[in-house]
């Protein structure tokens, strides 16, 4: 069982890896041709962020690997998941102040707005990982990821709601890299919303496994008794 949080982060890195190049054409037609798109893979920002949503999903995991190898689920795996989740909330915050910046400022602002979009991610980080280590006082570990995977699951409506019709408006503007920010409002909408479904996919593998392996699953060996 302990290939599938691996195999789980890898499928949803590749499903961001795959999205990528129809997402960009599709948000920036017909003012990016092909070869523009296809550069985003030389951006070592790009590869970043995926290296991040990447490890985010393994720590996300930490405590639904527990809960399905059936062991006590100790304090370390809790707080693992408990800041995955809220780094994606401080994701979420940082798209949609991207967003709704270009929507009413047309993109000026320099180095600044980038600075200060990370530190409000930041904040809302710390703000929902308190938020979250709250609300894992009363409920069971499987309710604490279920939880957080609903709150996440239903912020990234609410960003995407912000973030999808200023895009849209950003990409009718006149003025260079029109529509950049609202598209990573866009990124991060549908990334958290992608990351939301990892545990549930996790324990779909996990079930499976168990009907195939029946022996490993309980413990014991039926032939030795």
């Amino acid at each position: 069982m302990k290939k599938w949080p691996l195999l789980v982060a890898a499928l949803y890195l590749a499903l961001l890896i795959v999205l990528t190049l129809p997402a960009s054409l599709l948000a920036f037609a017909p003012k990016v041709s092909l070869g523009e798109a296809l550069g985003i893979f030389a951006a070592w920002p790009y590869w970043l962020w995926l290296a991040v949503m990447f490890v985010s999903q393994l720590l996300l995991l930490a405590v639904p690997i527990r809960l399905a190898s059936q062991r006590p689920v100790a304090q370390g795996p809790i707080w693992r998941t408990i800041l995955a989740g809220g780094l994606m909330a401080g994701g979420l915050a940082a798209g949609a102040f991207l967003s709704i910046y270009e929507f009413c400022c047309r993109g000026n602002g320099g180095s600044g707005v980038g600075w200060a979009a990370i530190a409000l991610g930041i904040l809302t980080w710390c703000l929902w990982a308190v938020i979250f280590s709250r609300m894992s006082h009363g409920l069971t570990p499987a309710d604490l990821v279920s939880r957080q995977c609903q709150s996440l699951f239903k912020g990234s409506i609410l960003e995407l709601l912000i973030a999808v019709p200023m895009h849209i408006v950003a990409r009718y503007r006149d003025y260079c890299c029109a529509g950049l920010m609202t598209f990573i409002g866009l990124t991060m909408g549908f990334s958290v919303m992608l990351f939301a479904f990892g545990p549930a996919v996790f324990f779909l593998f996990a079930e499976r496994w168990k009907k195939l392996h029946p022996r490993s699953a309980s413990g014991t060996d039926p032939a030795k008794k």
